[in-house]
């Protein structure tokens, strides 16, 4: 078996041993050209990759390697396909990768494949037709006293990227289900009135893809009744609780074994699209095997009779029917998450355990109703080598990401229509702690050379570039001193007191006033990652948190109460937004006695925000600056860093950023605190500092050096240089030089003699 790794990996032995043993005093073109391969242990750059036709056509892919080996600086390739009617599991399309995996090693850059079933639905449906993803429909229709009633039922036609110029999640059948009717009383069913009447009284006009039409027929008996039809569609794409779903999976991952890949992707994983959320529409994704998982978890129970209770609610089972919704959703959260976790597993085993596993698993970027429905809101339970986000993802989400996968940074697949707004992506996502996936401009109605082409014109690489020096010396992520846990299945029940609210007016408030918070699913109590350290905080991966707000704990299971009464006999200081009255099963519960004493409840968000952020001061938390500007799209704001500022992160590396009048940096001439110690710098863009604990220099990023000062150090440069060091385990300095031609300068040859050379790419002329 071949193992192909991230970045990091992609550098042969000997080449490695060559370029990270030398002391150069002049560097060689082959040399200066390693702008792609890096030394253990740094951080890769990521672009995008689609494949159109273009791709498919004999050497194909020679265009896009050629054109992006050159001019920007990706390690790895995050690539799916977008070319009509190619599904991974077809020869000539595995044969196509092979050799384009290959031919992209072979310019330094790993391509990490998008294997997703999706790309192999036709295969799945050969293999296992009865296993087909079902959307049920709910619709009503009022009964007469006499004759007939009639009701048409329509499918609808799903689409997303997966099905692009292709086949979309097409209906493929139509069938109806059950047919209940009722009594409603002002503002829900009367249960006591609730009769199965499909046998009975129904007759199915017609059942095709596009329609299911059912006549009633009424007399005496259904006057004044209402009744509810509910009918499945089977759709053009796996069935989410498909019985051999993991199975073919895995079978697919495996059959790319003999090609060269880096990793493989799994992109917006979950049932098919529904942009109106959830329960909007009275849809529900449905199969017979999610209706067992649904029964075996329930003690029995009926899914069909509780998407009933569910929908509309009956009179004296309010409790009853939050239950129900709490069930259904986290089957939703469970199951896609272990489909992606299995999908992780399978990566590994195929390609060893250094290949990398993307891409994001946010669909629409926003935790909300959408996410809801298409995968339970199961982002956290995604397993992936870095956090993987999207578009317009809250900064909270993607740095709590970040710790839960240990990832010292987050990676964000980012697209727009202006080159504009990418200057601003890379300088604001690095100053919140991740970088930018690079998607090429979209949408956009220019021909697809120009958008390939749009980002590696102008400073946008070079200022990345700049960037890019600060992977050399991050080992750990944004330091975040608060943790909002918001109720995951309050959030998602639109049954209950704070449907949709999963905290982030309190962690965009805090991000605000320059204390960067974590937002974190209850879901995550009771998993090793959440938990009471040794020392008496409550940490989430590496972030020990000063203080912690549980958010709308309605729902909750009684581990959430033991976590915050072992929380409250340490060190960080407990808050709380909204009443827990209610178990997960629906039964009565007094929060407030089970939670500690010491937990201190505000009545909103923006209340929650002013005590915790008073507190931070109090305790002597050093801000970072202010996330003062707004993240807008996909009909949500959220706060976000700008293009200019300083963050911390976990381990005591300080970070400082410019990068607002010019893409390619602004100067930095300033002094500033590490860790006790003043540092004296001049750059432009970046810098990055991190000191030993007698404040020797442990690691330095920095673009455009002309003068560095701490301690007893100094380094003066007669002509600005980019460059980072850092010490390894054993203590000894590497340093690697961008952009640099000639001899390594005195100041700089007198730390070290161990420098690596790395290339700016060029633009493409405009």
């Amino acid at each position: 078996m071949r193992t192909f790794a991230i970045a990091t990996m992609m550098l042969a032995s000997a080449l490695l041993a060559l370029l990270w043993g030398l002391a150069m005093a002049d560097a060689s073109a082959a040399e200066v050209a390693m702008s792609h391969r890096l030394p253990e242990g740094v951080l890769p750059a990521l672009g995008c990759w689609f494949w159109t036709e273009e791709e498919f056509a004999p050497g194909g892919y020679h265009a896009f390697i050629d054109l992006t080996s050159r001019h920007a600086a990706y390690n790895l390739l995050t690539t799916s396909i977008r070319a009509p009617l190619k599904e991974v599991a077809d020869p000539a399309v595995h044969a196509q990768v092979k050799a384009a995996a290959a031919y992209a090693r072979e310019h330094g850059m790993g391509v990490v494949m998008d294997l997703d079933v999706r790309l192999a639905r036709a295969a799945f449906q050969r293999a296992y037709p009865d296993e087909l993803q079902q959307m049920l429909r709910l619709r009503e229709v009022n009964l007469s006293g006499t004759g007939q009633v009639g009701l048409r039922v329509t499918s609808d036609n799903l689409r997303d990227h997966y099905t692009f110029r292709t086949t979309d999640y097409i209906p493929l059948a139509g069938r109806l289900v059950r047919v209940y009717s009722y009594v409603r009383g002002a503002d829900s069913i009367e249960p006591a009135t609730v009769r199965d009447i499909t046998r009975e009284r129904c007759t199915v006009n017609s059942a095709t893809a596009k329609e299911v039409t059912v006549a009633i027929a009424c007399d005496a008996q259904t006057a004044g009744r209402t009744a509810c039809v509910m009918v499945a569609f089977t759709h053009f794409t796996p069935a989410v609780f498909a019985p051999h779903l993991l199975e073919f999976q895995r079978q697919l991952i495996k059959s790319y074994a003999d090609a060269p890949l880096a990793g493989v992707c799994k992109d917006e994983w979950g049932f098919p699209p529904c942009f109106d959320g959830c329960p909007a529409k009275n849809d529900y994704w449905f199969s017979s095997f999610r209706a067992q998982a649904y029964a075996k978890r329930t003690g029995g129970r009926d899914l069909l009779r509780d998407c009933l209770l569910m929908t509309h609610g009956e009179g004296g089972r309010s409790r009853e029917r939050q239950a129900a919704i709490n069930h259904l959703l986290e089957m939703s959260t469970l199951r896609n998450g272990s489909i992606e976790h299995d999908f992780y597993c399978a990566t590994k085993d195929t390609f060893g355990p250094k290949a990398m596993v993307a891409t994001h698993p946010t669909w629409w970027p926003y935790p909300g109703t959408r996410e809801f429905k298409k995968n339970g809101l199961s982002w956290w339970r995604a397993t992936r080598d870095f956090a993987q986000v999207d578009e317009v993802t809250p900064f909270a989400c993607r740095s709590s990401l970040a710790k839960k996968w240990g990832s010292a940074v987050w990676y964000n697949m980012y697209y727009s229509r202006a080159v504009t707004d990418y200057e601003t992506s890379i300088w604001s996502h690095a100053l919140g702690g991740g970088r930018v996936n690079f998607h090429p401009i979209y949408p956009s109605n220019a021909k697809r050379g120009w958008r390939r082409r749009a980002l590696l014109q102008g400073g946008l690489m070079r200022g990345n570039c700049r960037i890019r020096l600060l992977n050399f010396i991050t080992r750990a992520p944004l330091d975040c001193p608060v943790a909002v846990v918001f109720g995951h299945a309050c959030a998602m029940n639109w049954a209950g007191p704070a449907y949709s609210d999963v905290g982030l007016g309190v962690a965009n408030g805090l991000w605000q006033a320059g204390f960067p918070a974590d937002l974190i699913p209850s879901s995550e109590i009771g998993g090793p990652a959440l938990k009471v350290s040794a020392d008496g905080f409550v940490q989430y991966g590496p972030q020990r948190y000063v203080a912690i707000v549980l958010y709308h704990p309605e729902f909750e299971r009684p581990g959430t109460a033991t976590l915050f009464r072992k929380a409250a006999e340490g060190k960080t200081a407990l808050h709380r937004v909204g009443e827990w009255t209610t178990t997960f099963h629906g039964k009565p519960f007094d929060g407030r006695q089970a939670l500690p004493g010491a937990m201190q409840a505000s009545d909103d968000a923006g209340a929650c925000v002013r005590v915790v952020v008073d507190q931070l001061r109090k305790l002597g938390v050093k801000p970072q600056s202010s996330a003062a500007a707004t993240l807008g799209g996909f009909g949500h704001q959220s706060a976000s860093p700008g293009r200019t500022g300083h963050c911390r992160l976990l381990d005591g590396t300080e970070i400082l950023l410019a990068g607002t009048k010019k893409v390619t940096g602004d100067p930095i001439r300033t002094s500033f605190d590490v860790g006790g110690h003043e540092v004296a710098v001049d750059a432009i863009g970046v810098v990055g500092v991190r000191l030993g604990s007698d404040g020797s220099l442990a690691a330095l990023a920095a673009g455009g050096l002309k003068h560095f000062a701490v301690g007893g150090l100094t380094v003066q440069l007669d002509h600005p240089a980019d460059l980072a060091l850092w010490r390894d385990t054993k203590g000894k300095l590497h340093g690697v030089l961008q952009g640099w031609e000639g001899p390594v300068p005195p100041s700089l040859s007198a730390l070290t003699s161990d420098w690596l050379r790395l290339a700016v790419p060029p633009p493409v002329p405009e």
